[in-house]
């Protein structure tokens, strides 16, 4: 049973070590000022054990995989096994599903080797190298602009990428860093053959769906396993991490080693305002509503829920997102903030003046047309799930029989016609009469603003709904889009300017993350939400227990799995630390002082939802399923015997 430390202890701990560490740091850039920092919060590790390129199979990251870089995953046995988080398998899972087999709802368990299924298509990659190549990209672009040739990123990513590769017999990966400050290029080995082994049903893997998400406490098992081959035979990873025997105390040191997708933090206030006030409000409220339909749906027919489960996940998923980074970028004054950093940066460097006169007229400039934008992207683009096919079905590389085959098959017509229904008066009246095209105009005439009647007359074929989607382009949006100056080389400018004047001031900088190997670290905390709201470091079973509710889907626990935790006496589910991750750190293994894993990072907490342009300190949560509770599923739910024979497990908790 988990207990707060006990004040004495809490004496003990400095002031210094208490406070939560900003930053994604990359790995191959622990300095000896960051291993001492690190050490100091409780680190029992060298730099060299984290990542070492000269030594293969010697370090952590050795054992840390990007999975397609959208998640991450780690390997945890000597035979190929992947751990990662469910909800990054979910689409898999989703596909793989049938009214027959519904591995989604009833879990996926394979028993022997043989019922591991593949997934064409997956991939996954090994980091072996980061080389710093900026003074090679300066010399490559000055040769090719005297040379009269082409030198934009896209051109010498190709020439740089294509060099390493062949030199090293590696996949490359070009990054940029800081708006072209400085270079870098990452080497991966790369395995395409990767096979499903185990999801538990959706509802212990995401218990409290949509409506837990964000928000603490949460008790999702979320995980799922998968099996990496190597020319048909289980791969034989260099480096494997092992299972912490030592349950987790508040206090502990924790480090995350994962593939943080991308973060704005060295973005401008006018940004900041620009999102939040332009863009988001728009999305969030449309999707708001997609999300009520699909629910109503999917709650009344099994079949359907199949079908938009997938997509009614990243919905939900994105919507909190943004809604939360409205919120939280209000409460903590974010722009604000920027506002008071930029004022610092001219007062030191007074010719960065005009970039940021200039970015402000640039968002002033632009602000209707991109709301205008927002209504076009949310309502034909992204309203629907018929859409993308209906733009394939249109387009003349594709075949319009197989496409309709994946419509029937992917979609329901009740469902799109319900949605459809939605979307039109919010595109007619978002982007205004004149962005309509021919079509668009001539059957809102016809119809005489009737948008029930234009749905109808939308839906006498598939070919009419594909029309009317294509009778207008984001082209025709941005050729008409009145300019202040070249935004992106604005934004760059700014960039630059950012890092240069930080740097003059001797400040340490992590980068913006960018689906590269990074490294955080923390310790095991509460958290203290609002005033007057203290929360617990771990959930626990019993709260399972309190939420089970068979009325309710994503609080409807399998009887059987119910049966055993209420025989399971209280174990911890998850778990909180101060990390600061991102999207793409799912499934980044969370380990101990010793490297030693103790749990998997799959979700923030809504009072850190800002952080994709600001660290708040004091707020920034990770939220992390405990392995010891994932064992134990494995052990008392599944049975997979097979599994925790394989994996170098603790003795039982």
């Amino acid at each position: 049973m988990r207990r707060f430390l006990l004040a004495v202890a809490l004496l003990a701990v400095s002031s210094a070590a208490a406070r939560a560490d900003e930053g994604m740091w990359m790995v191959h850039h622990i300095t000896a000022a960051l291993e001492k920092k690190m050490q100091e919060r409780g680190l029992q590790l060298a730099a060299g054990e984290i990542y070492n390129a000269d030594a293969p199979g010697a370090a952590l990251t050795d054992a840390v995989v990007s999975i397609g870089f959208y998640c991450t995953g780690s390997m945890i046995s000597p035979e190929g096994l992947m751990i990662t988080n469910h909800h990054c398998a979910y689409s898999d899972v989703s596909a793989l599903s049938t009214p027959e087999n519904n591995y989604l709802e009833e879990g996926f368990w394979a028993f022997t080797r043989q019922q591991e299924i593949p997934l064409p298509g997956k991939k996954v990659f090994f980091l072996k190298r980061v080389l710093d190549v900026t003074d090679e990209v300066a010399a490559l672009t000055e040769d090719l602009r005297r040379s009269g040739q082409p030198f934009g990123s896209r051109k010498i990513s190709s020439l740089m990428e294509k060099k390493y590769e062949e030199e090293s017999g590696l996949e490359a990966s070009l990054d940029v860093m800081w708006a072209g400050t400085k270079y870098y290029l990452s080497l991966y080995k790369t395995y395409e053959d990767v096979r499903l082994v185990a999801a538990p049903p959706v509802t212990v893997a995401a218990f409290g769906g949509d409506e837990d998400n964000w928000e603490w406490p949460q008790h999702k098992a979320d995980f799922a396993l998968y099996r990496i081959y190597d020319h048909g035979e289980p791969l034989r990873p260099e480096k494997y991490l092992k299972i912490a025997p030592e349950p987790l105390r508040e206090g502990d040191f924790t480090m995350v080693l994962g593939y943080p997708g991308s973060t704005d933090r060295y973005s401008s206030s006018f940004k900041v305002d620009h999102i939040i006030e332009v863009e988001h409000p728009v999305a969030n409220r449309l999707r708001s509503r997609q999300m009520e339909i699909l629910r109503k749906w999917m709650d009344a027919d099994p079949a359907i829920r199949i079908k938009y489960s997938d997509r009614f996940f990243s919905l939900s998923n994105v919507a909190e997102l943004q809604e939360g980074e409205v919120e939280c970028c209000h409460r903590f004054r974010v722009a604000d903030g920027k506002r008071a950093l930029e004022a610092s940066m001219v007062a030191d460097r007074p010719e960065i003046r005009p970039v940021l006169e200039t970015l402000s007229a640039e968002y002033d400039s632009i602000r209707t047309m991109e709301r205008r934008k927002a209504y076009y992207r949310e309502t034909l683009i992204r309203g629907s799930k018929l859409a993308p096919y209906l733009l394939r079905m249109s387009n003349r590389t594709s075949d319009p029989a197989r496409v309709l085959a994946e419509i029937r098959r992917e979609t329901d017509p009740r469902v799109e016609k319900e949605l459809f229904a939605m979307i039109l008066p919010e595109y007619y009246k978002g982007i205004g009469p004149d962005f309509l095209g021919p079509m668009q105009k001539r059957l809102l005439h016809e119809c005489k603003g009737d948008f029930n009647a234009i749905n109808e007359r939308l839906w006498e074929s598939y070919d009419t709904l594909a029309a009317f989607i294509r009778d207008v382009s984001i082209r025709e949006f941005n050729d008409r889009v009145p300019h202040a100056g070249d935004l992106l080389e604005l934004q760059r400018s700014y960039i630059r300017g950012l890092y240069a004047w930080k740097d003059a001031k001797g400040e340490v900088q992590y980068p913006d993350a960018n689906s590269t190997l990074r490294l955080t670290y923390g310790r095991v905390c509460t958290l203290d939400p609002r005033d007057g709201v203290h929360t617990h470091w771990a959930s626990t079973t019993r709260g399972l227990g309190e939420k089970d509710d068979p009325s309710r889907h994503d609080f409807s626990l399998p009887p059987t799995f119910r049966a055993l935790v209420d025989k399971a006496g209280t174990m911890t589910v998850n778990f909180l630390t101060d990390n600061d991750i991102t999207g793409g750190n799912s499934g980044s293994p969370v380990l101990n002082a010793q490297g030693e894993l103790v749990g998997l990072a799959f979700d923030g907490n809504k009072e850190s939802l800002a952080s994709n342009y600001s660290y708040t300190d004091g707020y920034n949560r990770c939220v992390c399923v405990d392995i010891h509770y994932v064992l134990w599923i494995l052990r008392s739910y599944a049975r997979l015997d097979r599994i925790l024979t394989e994996i170098e497990t603790p003795a039982q908790p």
